[in-house]
């Protein structure tokens, strides 16, 4: 099984990816302050890079998770001793107060909350690690997969670029797992699930693997596995029909965000009157650039 994932020269144009075209279509205002900030005239690059790096809570809370995940995956392909769960959970600790020092939350520059705290991010942390220990899926790494521990393939480098037909898309995957005639790709998930995503997300991963392995997506074993409130995981079968589906809708939604750009080649957008604001103030609610849309409503401490 090939262990090395394909290079792609570097080329301006967009890529698709599930969060940009989320983005796309919840606010093109948004979407343009995200991905286009170098071309607004009346905010400089350095303050909407402010805004675009506000953290939340839950999405904290699954940053920090991915992170111990990443390392105990590690510690796997090494020993297989027991985890010793004390020291574990310490070491979650270890990245959560990282996160406190590092991180700039959203909830405090908008003045929801005074601070946060390691006390708003343990407990959620810790139950989802918990959770994955004490999971059917963490036995099956000890026992079936942790011999071929040297094929894994542990948050691969870069945004997860490969190709569909010609179009540039990106697909981020946490860890594979070569089993067999098999690779299993696992993405972990703190939030809640979202049925009207799964099927997107899974084929995506099927068809990144297919890619960069050169396999049939029949051998690919995609698998959502939610971390909270229980373990639990949603997983299909994959096939070439399903990745024939997938390319056409892709293709619809890439060619949706090129109508928004001036110089498709180079990704260049229209000016930023062009990106309307959503009309949803409960979008905007939840957005992080809403101190700059609405400045008087939505003050901010940045």
């Amino acid at each position: 099984m090939p262990r090395t994932i394909k290079q792609f020269p570097f080329t301006p144009i967009l890529g698709w990816s599930a969060s940009r075209y989320d983005l796309f279509s919840i606010c093109r205002r948004r979407y343009f302050f995200h991905y286009y900030a170098k071309y607004d005239k009346e905010n400089t690059v350095r303050r909407l890079n402010r805004f675009k790096g506000l953290v939340t809570l839950p999405l904290e809370t699954g940053s920090i998770v991915h992170e111990v995940i990443e390392a105990l995956l590690g510690r796997l392909r090494s020993t297989a001793e027991a985890i010793d769960r004390p020291r574990f959970l310490a070491y979650a600790d270890q990245a959560i107060a990282r996160s406190l020092t590092d991180k700039t939350f959203e909830e405090v520059a908008y003045g929801l909350l005074p601070e946060v705290s390691a006390a708003d991010l343990q407990p959620k942390v810790h139950a989802c690690l918990e959770n994955l220990l004490g999971s059917d899926r963490f036995r099956w790494l000890v026992e079936e997969a942790a011999p071929a521990s040297g094929e894994w393939i542990i948050d691969p480098p870069g945004y997860g670029e490969t190709r569909l037909d010609d179009l540039k898309i990106y697909v981020k995957v946490d860890v594979l797992f070569p089993l067999g005639d098999l690779i299993h790709i696992l993405d972990w998930k703190t939030g809640k699930a979202d049925p009207a995503k799964h099927r997107k997300q899974l084929v995506g991963y099927a068809t990144w693997a297919s890619t960069h392995f050169d396999i049939p997506p029949e051998r690919v074993r995609p698998t959502l596995a939610y971390l909270h409130p229980a373990y639990e995981e949603v997983h299909e079968s994959v096939d070439a029909a399903d990745l024939e589906a997938f390319a056409v809708l892709i293709r619809a939604e890439t060619h949706e965000m090129y109508e928004y750009c001036r110089d498709i080649e180079q990704n260049i957008p229209l000016d930023k009157d062009a990106f309307p604001m959503v009309d949803d103030e409960r979008v905007c609610a939840q957005c992080a650039f809403r101190g700059i849309c609405y400045p008087a409503q939505y003050p901010v401490n940045l």
